[in-house]
């Protein structure tokens, strides 16, 4: 990186000065971001990724680590039957068939040879487990040794580190630059930023020589500008986000013509608790035992009211319907089945322990005659080998609820995951509102719209991120080489 000086026109340059140039700026330190700056150094490009917070990872480092795939020769092992074309299928059903079809099919097909590179290049570890979360048809979710995205975040770092591209912290993007025939040549940034403090920081330009890729995430904190979206998402909404999933780059790609897709729809998290804030240490026990292994209540009559096991649309859709936080209930049995570790949860008090069905019910006020009987015919479906109340399905290590003690939590959803974003094309190209590439910017991620259309399934986002963030990196590259 050096300074130089670098002749600048056009409505969105207020002067000529240029601060610093190499030839691929990555705008975001998420999995998508670093994925795109690997790709892009490994292909021979100078890389700078800018973050505006004081630390790489974003929203990614709080994810759970769940990475879904299709046709893995892990699967293969175990006899899981499963294709790209069925994920693909998974994928449309729960998005409503509003997902644009070639972004869709883009991740279900690359998936298993993008998890296999976060494992051969990378170095990341996973559990000797394979999950099925809500949506999907088949045991197809793998999930990080420590449960956690950190882990990944972590080594992608450590791989940019040994190709020798940089990570500049608090640098928030304030402007995309323009050069006279409409190409993005650059950024305008606020380098020293502070989230708590909005005009701080150094404004300076850094220009790229091939492109610039915007990997900057969802909006889901984002209160004044989701709301917008859909006005149900008051600040009375908590959300899973960090505060700094805002949307001021997404609205800088606007700016310049860039066509939004599905702005409204966003996804609510149906494993959020009201009893903590943020995302937290429920939703491990909510979806990884309660939905999968037990049941969720209606309190007011301690009866289910949905397949627990529906994607994350129908489950928020029916715990809102119902007006007020529902019950998720599991029991020992279930808890030790399912191989989790909800200890963090159990000890913050978001899931409570109970001796007996009827002590639980007095404690949420459910009417103990209408547990126990809700309780009774769920078991009867299990001794049946089918839930023909609600068409769950009956996973390994399914069973009757009996066993004490008893686990619970109240579920209330939050806001958890931004569908909409910037039209791109399959190869991550941005488009403008003619339909046509804007020359020299890309996206991948969350910031994107498309790929999930009205619902995104569980572990589908890393999984997103990597497949185009990838596809980004080495297309920027490539890019006026």
């Amino acid at each position: 990186m050096h300074e130089t000086s670098r002749p600048t026109a056009g409505q969105d340059q207020s002067n000529s000065r240029c601060d610093d140039t190499c030839d691929v700026i990555v705008v975001g330190a998420g999995f998508a971001g670093l994925a795109a700056a690997i790709e892009a150094s490994t292909n021979g490009a100078s890389v700078v990724v800018l973050e505006k917070m004081k630390a790489a990872g974003g929203n990614s480092i709080i994810s759970e680590g769940g990475i879904a795939a299709a046709g893995t020769s892990r699967q293969q092992r175990r006899g899981i039957d499963d294709s790209p074309d069925l994920m693909y299928r998974d994928m449309l059903r729960a998005g409503m068939f509003l997902n644009h079809p070639e972004l869709a099919r883009e991740v279900a097909v690359k998936s298993a040879e993008t998890f296999q590179w976060s494992i051969d290049c990378l170095g990341v570890e996973y559990l000797d487990r394979i999950d099925q979360f809500g949506g999907h048809s088949v045991l197809r979710c793998f999930t990080t040794t420590d449960v956690s995205g950190a882990s990944i975040i972590r080594r992608q770092l450590e791989k940019l580190e040994e190709l020798r591209a940089s990570v500049r912290l608090q640098t928030c993007l304030t402007r995309l630059i323009l050069s006279p025939d409409g190409t993005v040549s650059g950024v305008e940034v606020r380098e020293g930023f502070d989230p708590r403090e909005p005009g701080s920081g150094l404004t300076k330009n850094l220009y790229a020589r091939r492109a610039v890729v915007l990997a900057s995430g969802g909006f889901g904190a984002d209160v004044a500008f989701r709301s917008v979206q859909d006005p149900r998402l008051t600040a009375d909404i908590d959300t899973t986000n960090k505060a700094s999933a805002t949307a001021e780059v997404l609205v800088q790609a606007l700016r310049i013509g860039a066509m939004p897709v599905q702005l409204s729809h966003i996804q609510l998290g149906p494993w959020g608790s009201p009893d903590e804030k943020g995302y937290g240490a429920g939703p491990r026990f909510a979806d990884y035992v309660v939905f999968q292994l037990g049941i969720v209540v209606d309190p007011r009559t301690g009866g289910r009211f949905v397949n627990e096991m529906a994607d994350r649309k129908q489950l928020s859709d029916a715990i809102l319907a119902v007006g007020l936080p529902c019950i998720g209930i599991a029991d020992a049995r279930a808890v030790e089945v399912s191989g989790w570790d909800i200890s963090r949860a159990v000890q913050k008090g978001v899931v409570k322990t109970f001796p007996s069905l009827s002590e639980l019910a007095s404690h949420y006020g459910i009417p103990p005659d209408g547990l126990e009987a809700t309780v009774a015919r769920f078991n009867g479906h299990v001794a049946n080998g089918c839930d023909h109340e609600y068409d769950k399905p009956m996973l390994e290590g399914f069973g009757p609820l009996e066993q004490p003690p008893y686990y619970a939590i109240r579920l209330w959803p939050k806001v958890h995951f931004t569908m909409g974003g910037v039209h791109i094309n399959s190869q991550a190209q941005v488009i403008n509102l003619d339909g046509r590439p804007i020359e020299g910017l890309y996206a991948a991620g969350e910031v994107t719209g498309g790929v999930h259309g009205a619902c995104r399934l569980g572990s589908c986002a890393i999984t997103e991120c990597l497949v185009f963030g990838r596809i980004a990196g080495r297309n920027a590259a490539a890019r006026n080489a």
